[in-house]
């Protein structure tokens, strides 16, 4: 197949949309060589995106909704592509066109939006489940929210996991201890991502520690964006980090926190996981589901009962070694070889429902 692929979001951002891309092409580049990915975007390729021999970048100057609409369908028929693959919008003149829906927090959250972002993606979201041939998602929570909310995706929603991505891995004593110490971070802490966005509940996890007793000397490091109201004597924020450096954070925590109020997979949950951290996370969404019986999963989003099962499971190092032996099993059953081979699934039968149209 000729594969076409929205190549704006691939590396360059720290998102979970980016880390989605960058890990499924660099994939399907690896283990699926047989077929051609051509990559369009307004801009020259980043040296750091996967390319392999049977990928070509092709470049679309501009960067407004005429772009998706209209230039990148054209281009990619013009290239003869047998499918074009975009997250989220979907232009109808696609040709065997494949969104990915990460989840629909747009539909379940609306305060978590703007009014205008809330009512483009209330408008275009559905327009492209309309238009696509095969919709993916990353989990059956989502699927099951996306046939829910937007009634022309039933019967077209494919689920890919998505897995951790390979730049997250454990850190060995005394390369962590190394990179803490640049860090200015001191064992024992707890671990959480900061962000402005309020479905990422941030302030729960920051209220949650606040309640701890001083008996429990642990801080919560917080990496990313830390607003004002997350000053605190028991709050640590370190900015934006390197992926050694996260991994590093990851390895040494006692517990890493996952407060959000809604996710459609949650790659944080997995990359924790991946170093032997434990989790404890919310159940919004996805994150039961991701989880499954290696996190504490609460029921409850009261900061009280955060604060109690932390102080539970810190005072109890048997549970959280407990937790950490289930993660380490638990995130080597999500793989981006799984995600890549159900993507081709969508692919191959986005292309034969459109056979006989061209």
């Amino acid at each position: 197949m000729r594969i076409a692929i929205d190549a704006r979001l691939v590396s360059g951002t720290n998102t979970g949309d980016s880390t989605y891309w960058t890990c499924l092409v660099d994939t399907l580049i690896r283990e699926h060589p047989e077929h051609e990915l051509i990559f369009f975007s307004n801009k020259s390729r980043p040296r750091e995106v996967p390319f392999g021999p049977r990928c070509t970048w092709e470049v679309l100057p501009g960067a407004n909704r005429l772009w998706s609409l209209v230039k990148l369908p054209m281009a990619a028929r013009k290239a003869k592509a047998d499918v074009l693959h975009v997250q989220y919008s979907l232009s109808p003149l696609a040709k065997n066109g494949v969104t990915t829906i990460h989840d629909t927090s747009f539909y379940i959250g609306p305060e978590w939006f703007s009014a205008g972002d809330l009512r483009s993606l209330r408008r275009s979201i559905p327009l492209a489940a309309k238009a696509a041939k095969r919709i993916v998602t990353v989990s059956n929570s989502s699927k099951a929210e996306i046939e829910r909310f937007i009634p022309a995706a039933k019967g077209k929603v494919v689920v890919a996991y998505n897995a951790r991505p390979p730049w997250i891995a454990p850190i060995e004593p005394p390369q962590r201890e190394s990179i803490l110490k640049e860090l200015g971070v001191r064992e024992p802490f707890l671990l959480t991502v900061g962000t402005n966005w309020a479905r990422k509940n941030q302030e729960l996890a920051v209220a949650a520690v606040n309640g701890l007793p001083t008996s429990l000397a642990h801080k919560l490091i917080v990496t990313g964006k830390a607003t004002q109201k997350l000053a605190s004597s028991r709050v640590q924020p370190v900015g934006y980090v390197s992926e050694q450096q996260l991994s590093a954070l990851y390895s040494c925590a006692s517990l890493y926190l996952a407060p959000s109020l809604h996710e459609g997979f949650g790659i944080p949950i997995v990359e924790a996981f991946a170093c032997g951290c434990p989790v404890m996370c919310g159940i919004g969404g996805a994150m039961p589901e991701v989880a499954g019986n290696a996190a504490r999963v609460m029921n409850s989003y009261s900061a009280a009962d955060w604060t109690a099962a932390i102080s539970e499971l810190l005072n109890e190092p048997s549970k959280l070694a407990d937790l950490s032996h289930r993660g380490l099993a638990r995130e080597k059953q999500f793989t981006w070889s799984e995600s890549a081979r159900q993507h081709i699934r969508a692919y191959e039968e986005a292309c034969q429902r459109l056979t006989s149209d061209f």
